[in-house]
C-alpha cells in the first residue's frame, strides 16, 4: 500500500526537472539595449556596426557591446538613462531606411537558449512603454464604401451607355440622378442584378428621376468588421516597420483597438506613425476646363478642385486612376539626376495592369499625385472645445505622362528626406481602412516598470512565506511536503509562461499570488481527511490511501469550476483581464499535479515502506 509504480516517480521527477530547466532563463536579467533594424533598402552589416560604435564613442556613451543578430544590430547598455541617450545619438547619426528602437536584450547563456529555453516576456506595466486606446471612425468606413460604390456606378453606367446627370454620396446612401425615367429604369435593373447586397429604390427628386442606393444592415456590419480587422493588420505592419519588440495589438469592443508598445518612450513619433492615414490617389488633370472658372464656382460635374502644396489650384478628374491600396512596396531614395528626395513605388499585379492601361491611353496628358491624410483638430464649437476631423488632400506632384508606366515608378515633389521616409513607411505598411483617433494614452517609464516588478515579486514572496509558515505549524511534516509542492508549483508556472512565451503583467502576478493561496487547498482537504481517518482508528497507511482517494473528487470539482471561470475571463476579457486569467489557469493545472501526484510521491517515499508509521500531521 502507498507505493507508486516506477513510471509515476520518474514522471514526477522529470516534470519538476524540465520545469526548473525552462524556468532558469528568468534568473538572468535583461540588458537595456538599442535595436537598429533595416528596412527593405537598408543593410545591417559590420560597416553599420562600426559606424554605430564610433558615434557612441564620440559622445562618450559607455556601452557593454554591440552584436549582429540576423537582420538587426543590438547595442547593450548599462541602464535605461544611457539607453535613451544612445537612441537619441543614433537617431541623429544613422540616416536612410533604418528603424531605431528601444529594446531589452537577453542575457541567457547560449547553451540554454540553444535548447529552446527563453525567459518570459514582460508586459507594458512591468517593462515600461506606451499604451494607446484607439477609436475607429466607422462612419468614415461606411462613407468610404459608399464612395467606392459611386465610382463603380459611374464606370458601370458609362459602359452600359446609360446617361445620368449626377452621382452624389450622402451620409448613408448614394443618389443617382437621370435625364429621364427610361434611363433610370435601365439603371435600376442593371444595378439590382449586379449588386445583391444593396437596397435600390426609385425616387423622384423634384423633376429629376433618381435612384437611392443604400447598404443593407448585414453589409454595414460586414463593412465595419472588415474596417476594424484591416486597421488591426495595418497597425501591426506599421509597428513591425518601427521595429518594436513584443508589441500588443488587439480588438476591444466593436470599434476600438488597444496598442501597447513595450520599451517605446517617444510617444509623439509613435502617435504620428500609428495614427497616420496617408494614402495616395493618382488622378488625371482636367485640362479641358478652365481652373479659374472652377475656383469662381463653375466646377464641372466630372471634376473637383485640389490645391498644390504651394497653393496653386488644379482641376482634377473625379475618377481615380489608381489608389494606394495597390502599393506593395515603397522606399525613400534620392533622384539620381536632381538629388531631391523621392519615393520609389512598386504596384501589385492588378495595380500594374490598371496603371499601365490608363497611362498608355493618356500619354502627353498631365497626371497629379494626391496625398490624402485624415487629421483631428480642436476647435471651438458653441463656446466649447470639440474635436473636429478633416481630410487634408494636397497635390504633391503634377507631371506629364511621357511613357506608359507599369509596376515600378517614382513619386517626386517631396519637401525633405524625412518626409519621404515617413511617406514610404506609411505606404509600405498599408493604408488604414478608416481613420482612427487616440482616445486614451498612457506612458509607463522604465523605472516605474522596475518598481512594479520589485513590488510584484515582493508580494509573491510574502504570500509564499506566510503559507509556508502556516502549513508547517499546522500540518508539521505533511505541511513541509505541501510547501515543497508549492515551490515546485511556482517553478512550473514560470516554466509554462516561458515555454508559451506569454507576457507577464501586474494582473498576471496577481493571478500567481492567488494561486499560491489556492494551491494548498487540495493538500488541506487531503490532510484533513487523513486526520479524520486517524481519529476513526484506521491505520496510518489506510488513512493516507483514503485521504488521497476520497478527497480527489472534491478537489477536482473545485478546481474545474475555477478553471471554467478563468477560461471565461480569458475569452471575454481584454488586456489585463486576459493576463490574470492565463496565470490563474496555468496555476490551477500545475497545482493539481503538484498537490496530488507530487505530494503523494513524497509521502509514499517517507511512509510507504513502514508497517505502522507514526504520522506527523
Amino acid at each position: 500500500m502507498n507505493h507508486y509504480p516506477m513510471w509515476k516517480n520518474v514522471l514526477v521527477i522529470a516534470v519538476i526537472f524540465l520545469g526548473g530547466f525552462f524556468a532558469m532563463p528568468n534568473l538572468y536579467d535583461k540588458d537595456a539595449a538599442v535595436q537598429v533594424s533595416a528596412g527593405r533598402y537598408g543593410k545591417v552589416d559590420l560597416a553599420l556596426m562600426s559606424k554605430v560604435e564610433s558615434a557612441l564613442k564620440a559622445q562618450s556613451v559607455a556601452y557593454m557591446g554591440a552584436e549582429l543578430q540576423g537582420d538587426r544590430l543590438l547595442v547593450r547598455l548599462a541602464d535605461s538613462t544611457t539607453q535613451l541617450k544612445a537612441k537619441k545619438i543614433l537617431d541623429e547619426t544613422i540616416k536612410g531606411d533604418y528603424t531605431i528602437a528601444l529594446n531589452l536584450a537577453s542575457t541567457t547563456p547560449p547553451w540554454l537558449s540553444g535548447m529552446g529555453a527563453e525567459a518570459m516576456n514582460l508586459g507594458l506595466d512591468l517593462r515600461g512603454g506606451v499604451h494607446f486606446l484607439m477609436d475607429v471612425d466607422m462612419d468614415a468606413a461606411i462613407k468610404k464604401a459608399l464612395e467606392g460604390l459611386a465610382s463603380e456606378f459611374r464606370g458601370l453606367l458609362r459602359d452600359e451607355k446609360i446617361r445620368y446627370k449626377r452621382i452624389q454620396t450622402e451620409a448613408d446612401h448614394v443618389v443617382i440622378g437621370f435625364r429621364n425615367s427610361e434611363h433610370r429604369d435601365m439603371a435600376l435593373a442593371k444595378i439590382s442584378s449586379e449588386y445583391n447586397e444593396l437596397v435600390v429604390e426609385a425616387q423622384d427628386m423634384g423633376t429629376t428621376p433618381s435612384l437611392v442606393v443604400r447598404l443593407t444592415e448585414v453589409t454595414i456590419r460586414e463593412t465595419k468588421t472588415t474596417a476594424l480587422q484591416q486597421n488591426i493588420i495595418t497597425l501591426r505592419n506599421r509597428i513591425n516597420e518601427l521595429g518594436v519588440a513584443e508589441p500588443t495589438v488587439q480588438q476591444q469592443g466593436d470599434s476600438r483597438i488597444v496598442v501597447q508598445l513595450p520599451g517605446v518612450q517617444d510617444t509623439a513619433q509613435a502617435k504620428k506613425i500609428l495614427g497616420g492615414t496617408a494614402t495616395l490617389e493618382f488622378r488625371l488633370v482636367d485640362f479641358e476646363h478652365d481652373v479659374q472658372d472652377a475656383v469662381k464656382g463653375r466646377v464641372p460635374a466630372t471634376s473637383k478642385i485640389y490645391y498644390h502644396r504651394d497653393g496653386r489650384p488644379y482641376l482634377l478628374q473625379k475618377r481615380v486612376m489608381l489608389t494606394g491600396d495597390h502599393i506593395i512596396n515603397s522606399g525613400s531614395t534620392l533622384d539620381s539626376e536632381t538629388g531631391t528626395p523621392t519615393v520609389s513605388v512598386t504596384l501589385d499585379g492588378k495595380g500594374a495592369r490598371i496603371f499601365s492601361k490608363v497611362t498608355g491611353d493618356n500619354i502627353g496628358n498631365p497626371m497629379a499625385v494626391v496625398l490624402i491624410e485624415s487629421k483631428t483638430e480642436m476647435r471651438k464649437v458653441g463656446g466649447k472645445l470639440t474635436k473636429v476631423k478633416r481630410i487634408d488632400a494636397k497635390i504633391i506632384s503634377v507631371a506629364t505622362i511621357r511613357d506608359q508606366l507599369s509596376k515600378k515608378f517614382q513619386i517626386t515633389g517631396l519637401d525633405s528626406g524625412a518626409e519621404a521616409s515617413e511617406l514610404a513607411l506609411l505606404l509600405r505598411a498599408g493604408a488604414l481602412a478608416a481613420p482612427i483617433e487616440i482616445v486614451e494614452e498612457r506612458t509607463v517609464g522604465p523605472s516605474l516598470g522596475q518598481d512594479n516588478i520589485d513590488k510584484g515579486f515582493q508580494s509573491v514572496m510574502i504570500g509564499f512565506a506566510f503559507v509556508l509558515v502556516f502549513m508547517v505549524i499546522w500540518y508539521r511534516v505533511f505541511g513541509a511536503v505541501a510547501n515543497i509542492a508549492l515551490a515546485a508549483n511556482l517553478i512550473l508556472i514560470v516554466a509554462l509562461l516561458s515555454l508559451l512565451q506569454a507576457t507577464l503583467t501586474l494582473p498576471g502576478i496577481a493571478g500567481i499570488v492567488l494561486t499560491v493561496g489556492m494551491a494548498v487547498d487540495a493538500n488541506v482537504l487531503i490532510f484533513e481527511r487523513i486526520r479524520e481517518e486517524l481519529r476513526l482508528g484506521n491505520s496510518p497507511q489506510a488513512s493516507i490511501d483514503v485521504g488521497y482517494s476520497k478527497a480527489f473528487s472534491t478537489i477536482a470539482d473545485a478546481n474545474i469550476t475555477t478553471l471554467i471561470a478563468a477560461v471565461v475571463l480569458f475569452g471575454f476579457g481584454t488586456g489585463s483581464i486576459k493576463g490574470f486569467a492565463v496565470t490563474l489557469s496555468l496555476g490551477i493545472l500545475t497545482s493539481m499535479f503538484t498537490a496530488i501526484m507530487g505530494t503523494r510521491a513524497v509521502v509514499n517515499s517517507l511512509y510507504g515502506g513502514k508497517h505502522r508509521p507514526k504520522l506527523s500531521i
